[in-house]
């Protein structure tokens, strides 16, 4: 027997839909009163963590989830499926794979529909979870996310509309595979992470968007603060408006690290521009370019560094490489 540990953590796909009062968490998780047809191999082990809505979620309930897998990682499963709420589902899923050393197959999905609506979601991408799970193709792939039939990777995937079956979605990359209806069909190889696995998440790191007319308000307000690290999401390639340099600069003389993203949906960040508050200045004073992920990943991946105690040669490259 395949046995697959389920781990459930709260989000729509444990929710149902009370007349006139909406969408809400219910005590009894609605998919074990629910046939799920699987091959006769696959045993499940089911445990609920926590039951929360995903914006609940933090770093502390992602810590949890690391160390229920740790533990996991001896008790002979084959793989882990995680079922969670998709407004954060993407963070968790790349918290986990910058954090597990894992030889387990890790999936992780949700719904877009509760579980009494028409057309609900959660039961049908719960099943190719777990058959994604239980398959040795995937215990390579470091940790997945299932949804409407396609795999991703958790670096690149992310939520691209707020109501849509298919928002799952990894611009410039797409998915590393598809579901038939009992196997997953891997098409790309992973960039396999480098591992940190810490046990605290102590910090805290705030996300700045750049927009046109933008000053260095918000950077003064913030080094008035006890902050950890900023991340900027650029515009474009990695430009910023030239009222903001002054501040940025003293932000930088402080110590305080500052990663660089793209607000574009594509692409990747880089230091193409050399005219004031192009990239190559702001490379040039120590703002690191990380490339090909969102804000909210950039943040976590400076979380896990912080919280690794990576000097600052080794924080450059773990943020940068990438």
């Amino acid at each position: 027997m395949k046995r697959v540990l389920v781990l459930h953590t709260g989000g729509t796909i444990s929710m149902t839909q009370e007349d006139g009062v909406g969408v809400s968490l219910s005590n009894k998780h609605p998919l074990g009163d629910k046939f799920l047809p699987l091959p006769k191999d696959i045993e499940l082990v089911v445990e609920e963590v926590f039951n929360l809505p995903s914006p609940h979620i933090t770093p502390k309930e992602m810590l949890l989830l690391k160390e229920r897998i740790v533990k996991a990682q001896s008790e002979n499963f084959v793989g882990v499926v995680i079922t969670h709420g998709t407004d954060t589902l993407e963070e968790t899923a790349y918290f986990l794979e910058l954090t597990l050393k894992n030889n387990l197959a890790m999936v992780l999905t949700g719904a877009m529909r509760s579980s009494n609506e028409i057309g609900s979601d959660g039961l049908y991408n719960f099943r190719q979870a777990i058959i994604t799970a239980a398959h040795e193709s995937a215990r390579d792939k470091g940790v997945l996310v299932v949804m409407n039939d396609e795999i991703h990777e958790a670096r690149f995937v992310t939520k691209t509309h707020t109501t849509s079956v298919d928002t799952f979605r990894a611009p410039t990359f797409g998915p590393i595979g598809i579901l038939s209806k009992n196997k997953p069909i891997f098409l790309k190889d992973v960039i396999e992470e480098e591992v940190y696995p810490i046990t605290t998440v102590e910090g805290t790191i705030p996300i700045i968007k750049a927009y046109a007319g933008m000053d260095g308000t918000l950077f003064d307000l913030l080094t008035e603060q006890s902050i950890d690290g900023i991340v900027i999401e650029a515009l474009g390639a990695g430009n910023l408006p030239p009222a903001v340099l002054p501040s940025l600069e003293k932000v930088l003389q402080k110590n305080i690290p500052i990663a660089l993203v793209s607000r574009c949906a594509n692409g990747i960040a880089e230091d193409i521009y050399s005219y004031v508050g192009g990239g190559v200045e702001l490379k040039n004073m120590g703002v690191m370019f990380v490339r090909g992920i969102t804000g909210p990943k950039a943040r976590l991946r400076l979380l896990v560094a912080l919280n690794a105690k990576l000097n600052k040669e080794e924080l450059r490259h773990y943020m940068t490489e990438i």
